[in-house]
């Protein structure tokens, strides 16, 4: 969940992005980005620079589909009504 509501209210961010907001290790991001890449629910980009130019290599920008969006709302209310349950 950490991950998908990074990249819910930060659209476009960068893996690192995503370490940084999730408070996750990149050994956990990275596979959990590619398995949601695999499952349709992002979409990627790399950046249109030159690393040589830059200094630095180029990063990948992730970006929710409209599916993964969906799933990240229903995830959130579904982790919501759980909570709740818990609460009372």
């Amino acid at each position: 969940m950490k991950v998908l509501t990074a990249l819910y209210n930060h659209p476009g961010s960068s893996g690192a992005d995503v370490c940084k907001l999730s408070s996750l290790p990149s050994g956990t991001v990275y596979p959990i980005l590619g398995r949601l890449e695999s499952a349709g629910w992002l979409n990627s980009q790399w950046e249109n620079i030159d690393p040589r130019a830059a200094g630095r290599p180029r990063r990948r920008f992730y970006f929710l589909s409209a599916g993964g969006a969906a799933e990240a709302k229903r995830g959130a209310s579904e982790a919501a009504s759980i909570y709740a349950s818990f609460a009372s």
